[in-house]
């Protein structure tokens, strides 16, 4: 997936083993996706945490954030419960999303990874971030979402 690509319709099964359908957020709210390896692991729970942390300033600007990693509903429920995550995580156990959205492995394609996608109002890609420091995504989000907003 490249800037300026139409995000395509999918479906996956959420932390609460609903299936989420994000046809129903398109062209209706600016859209940060961001893949992570794993649950409970020290960078991806700071990612996590991170983007809790700064959840109502995305929402002030309007914007949904929606973490996804290979990891089971189960899982995530337990990582979103642990950890108070007000947004949806979605399971991608078969890894069609990474697919669909062209994450690569990372660390000598050992682990799953950390990618961050800022689609806006319409669906379109506007930013894709990658880098295994979880620090600058939520930063680096927050800043391409403002944008959107001026």
């Amino acid at each position: 997936m490249k800037v300026n690509d139409k995000l395509k319709p999918f479906t996956a099964k959420d932390q609460n083993e609903e299936e989420f359908d994000i046809s129903k957020h398109l062209g209706k709210t600016p859209l940060v996706i961001y893949f992570y390896p794993k649950n409970f692991t020290p960078g991806c729970t700071k990612e996590a945490c991170s983007f809790r942390d700064s959840y109502q300033d995305f929402q002030d600007l309007g914007a949904e954030v929606i973490g996804v990693s290979g990891d089971s509903e189960s899982s995530h429920q337990r990582f979103a419960k642990k950890h108070n995550l007000p947004f949806t995580l979605l399971s991608d156990k078969d890894g069609k999303l990474r697919k669909q959205f062209g994450v690569k492995k990372s660390l000598l394609g050992l682990l799953p990874g950390r990618e961050t996608f800022i689609f806006d109002d319409d669906g379109v890609l506007i930013h894709r971030f990658n880098s295994m420091d979880a620090k600058p995504h939520i930063r680096k989000a927050l800043k391409v979402v403002k944008k959107i907003n001026t």
